[in-house]
């Protein structure tokens, strides 16, 4: 599996890094999320835009994002507007979700662009136009219904493969222990046998927490933390996950 550089972060490689999303609503509300993020063992930062009040308005998109480099330095950004169907806070249009998407791209302030693998009919076209902005893509799927079968997991992160994402992530909601188990052996199999590019998974919900913490042991390169708002449910503590995080990097 070869690892992605984003500035100065290897992803896929070591200690699970820690994402902390940003969740403010108002432009004050973000960059004071950030400034405090900065305080914390974060590895990388995620504007979830779909917070935004001025979520659709890309010139304040713009600006908040320039805003927000300014304050993050060379940390990572992820920017990422969840659908309300993936979990997200609203609702947009599939020609508005591609130009915010491609606007982000353009700025030159975001690192890495989420984009939902299943939202419309021409994701491929979406990651090609963002690639070659010279931004990164983190293609996703959120299954907030359940927890799909193992090799329904696996169909859908190669196909996320397929579209040249450059870092595969599907998130799932257990409804019992063994689904858990279900994601665990899927992100196994999948880092050990058939991707050839960091991945991203996770359990949600309490009950999916032990795949917030065991990324390193199954392969997954990547987890949420939160830094006092949470944006999906299961998300533990930065300060927490750092220790446990680096615990089981030493073990391992």
């Amino acid at each position: 599996m070869q690892s992605i550089k984003v500035r100065n972060l290897m992803i896929g490689e070591g200690r699970t890094k820690i994402c902390v999303p940003i969740v403010g609503r108002t432009e004050q509300d973000i960059l004071e999320e950030a400034v405090k993020l900065r305080e914390v063992p974060a590895d990388m930062a995620e504007w979830r835009v779909d917070w935004f009040t001025d979520a659709f308005d890309l010139g304040a998109v713009k600006e908040t994002l320039r805003k927000l480099r300014e304050i993050l330095k060379d940390m990572p950004l992820l920017f990422t507007f969840r659908t309300r169907n993936e979990g997200g806070e609203k609702e947009i249009e599939e020609e508005d979700y591609k130009a915010l998407n491609i606007e982000a791209s353009k700025s030159g302030y975001a690192d890495l662009i989420d984009v939902e693998v299943f939202f419309g009919k021409r994701t491929g076209e979406l990651i090609e136009k963002i690639h070659e902005c010279g931004c990164k893509v983190i293609a996703s799927n959120h299954d907030f219904a359940g927890t799909p079968s193992k090799d329904e997991m696996i169909r859908r992160l190669l196909h996320m493969q397929k579209l040249n994402a450059d870092i595969l992530k599907i998130a799932v909601m257990p409804n019992n222990r063994k689904d858990v188990l279900t994601l665990l052996l899927a992100t196994e199999e999948i880092y050990s046998n058939l991707a050839d590019r960091p991945v991203i998974t996770m359990s949600m919900g309490g009950l999916g927490m032990i795949s917030r913490l065991s990324g390193e042991i199954f392969g997954s390169a990547v987890t949420f933390g939160s830094a006092g708002k949470t944006s999906a449910p299961g998300q533990v503590e930065v300060y927490e996950l750092k220790n446990v995080l680096d615990m089981i990097h030493k073990s391992v």
